[in-house]
Order: C-alpha cells, then structure tokens, then sequence
C-alpha cells in the first residue's frame, strides 16, 4: 500500500495498549534542529510493500528479497541499478518464503538465510550469484535455526549472530564462502538480543540495539575479527555524567543501519513509537551524532544497503500499513525537503 501522499508530512505515533492500538500525529517538519544530512527519494521499488524483508549489495547494485506483506511472506529478489535508478526482477529465492531473515554481501556473492516461514524457525542459507542470476544451497547455519538476528561482512566473509529462537541469543558465527563452512565466534558481550542492527567499518564489526524479554539494550560493541574479541564502547543511552550523551535518543529495535565514509547509521525502528530518526557513528570519537531524519513515513522492521558511500533505506511497515519507497542518504549535505 502506498501512502506517501497521506504520510509525507506526519509522524505516526503508535501507543499499545494490549489488544488496541492507538494513532496520534505530529508534524514531521520541525527543523529547529538544524541537522545535516539530505534524504532523496528515488523510483519506488517495484515489488509489492512489505516489512522484515532481507537486503544486500554486491558490488554496484542492491539487492532486496523475502519479508511479509500482511498477508503472504515472500520469495521474489529484485536487482536495484543506482545509475538509471531502475528495479528489475530476478530469479526467486529457492527456499521456503520467510521474513525475518539476514543477509549479507561479498564482492561477488550474495547470502541469505535463518528466518520463519510462518511455521517453523529455519537455518537454512542460500548463495546468490548476480551475473548467472542464480541460487545455490550452501551449508546450514550452524547456529540454531532462528529469526531476528543480524549479519555483516568483512574481508569477503559473513557474520551472523543474537537473534531468538525461542530464548534470545547472543552467540556469533561466521562462514567463509571459500570453504563453505560456518565457525563459532566468541559470542557477542553484554547481553542477549533480538531485531537488532549489525555494520561493518573499516574492518570492525558493529552491534547495538534490539530488545531481551522486553528491555530495550542500550550497550554497544565492537567485533575485531582478528583478535576474536568484542570491545564495548560507549552506551548509546544518556547513562554518564558527561553531556556528550544528554541527546541521545538511539535505543530501539527493529531498526536499520548501514555504514558509508567511515561511519556507520542507525535510521527508524522505535521504542513504543514508531520513528523516522537517524544516527551517526564516527569509531574515531567512540560517538554519535544525530541527522536529518528519514523524510517518508516512519517506520520499523525496513531494510538498508549501501552503494558508492551513500545508504539506501526502503520497506518497513508502521502498524498495519507497509511501504514500498526509497529513499538515498547523502551523510554531508544539508537537508532539502523539496528533492
């Protein structure tokens, strides 16, 4: 369902109450802020609207497969061009159709699996090959079969971890696509988590956000996979005696991040309401910094890609209604609400 023209200009705020869910609204376009950073909108995707959909890129183009429409999960994979901003169709994805999947890209591969399928948790794991536009069943997860859980690559190799499969999870694997095999990894620090976000910078994993039988996590840690070790950096909460951390705003789930220029972002998801709002991470201050906030609707359970240093945010769903736009971030430039 495509809602832009109703929902451009508004936030929806969403308040559960059990079995009843409540709207209000609130203008979107407060800019007192004055933050940096430019949303653009491109041609919409062409698939149907759906949420908790999957997402990689593999060299120039992005790739979005599976999620939930409200009524099906699904099985397509669509090919996004950033050149001619153009979406073409490609072959289906070859197993049950889920949502809440991973994937993951190398730099020439595509990897998907884990999800639900409506019946079952699975662990099953598919490689993409874009230039024969085919599907090849590779070695199972390794870890239990789960959803929610979050993936990035480095060097050329993925990384999957947390997630719930029926407990919530912190272990952490990786696969190397040259062996075909998966690799237990120290398991993240800090506490168990699921429908949180995973990115890579300059060869350091990233994880933070998600939720753990119903608190929101507000830690954070970073993956060295040459030591095998995680580092925890500074809370994404305001929990010090420092201002640095007086506007934080971060803790979440079912949120978005990718990573371009050397930082890494953390757009929509929410913490009892829906939200549009984007966060930078630069690893040299150990901080973050808040950006213009996603210009279409807000939302949770979206995805993200990057290609050519810049995030591309798309899908998601906020209650009942799910999205099919996108939209491209340029990190530096000052917000343009009429591009």
């Amino acid at each position: 369902m495509k809602l832009k023209a109703l929902f451009s200009k508004f936030i929806i705020i969403l308040i559960m109450v059990p079995g009843i869910f409540v709207f209000s609204w609130c203008d979107n376009n407060d800019n007192t802020k004055n933050l940096v950073g430019n949303w653009v909108e491109l041609s919409d995707f062409e698939g149907v609207a759906r949420s908790d959909a999957v997402a990689f890129s593999v060299n120039d183009k992005g790739y979005v497969a599976l999620g939930y429409d409200g009524d099906d999960r699904l099985k397509d994979l669509w090919e996004y061009d950033p050149v001619r901003d153009y979406w073409i169709q490609k072959a289906d994805f070859p197993g049950n159709a889920r949502n809440g999947a991973v994937g993951f890209g190398t730099s020439t591969k595509g990897y998907v699996g884990t999800g639900y399928d409506g019946f079952d948790k699975l662990k099953d794991f598919w490689e993409y090959d874009p230039q024969a536009n085919a599907w090849t069943q590779v070695a199972d997860f390794a870890g239990s079969a789960r959803y929610g859980a979050i993936a990035f690559s480095i060097d050329n190799k993925g990384f999957v971890g947390t997630g719930y499969d029926g407990n919530y999870l912190k272990d952490f694997w990786m696969y190397d696509p040259g062996t075909n095999e998966w690799t237990q990894k120290v398991s993240v620090g800090g506490s168990k988590r699921r429908d949180a976000v995973g990115f890579a910078i300059n060869g350091k994993g990233y994880v933070c956000t998600g939720i753990n039988n119903g608190a929101y996590e507000t830690d954070f840690w970073e993956y060295d996979p040459g030591t095998d070790l995680w580092t925890r950096k500074r809370d994404i909460a305001n929990v010090s005696d420092d201002n640095y951390d007086d506007d934080y705003n971060i803790v979440r789930t079912s949120a978005v991040a990718f990573s371009a220029g050397g930082m890494g972002f953390v757009v929509s998801g929410g913490k009892g309401t829906v939200s549009s709002d984007a966060w930078a991470y630069d690893p040299g201050t150990d901080l973050w910094e808040e950006k213009s906030s996603l210009e279409g609707s807000t939302r949770m359970e979206a995805v993200a890609f990057t290609l050519t240093n810049k995030g591309y945010v798309m899908t998601g769903r906020s209650s009942s209604y799910y999205y099919d736009d996108i939209w491209c971030f340029y990190p530096d430039d000052e917000l343009n609400e009429d591009d």
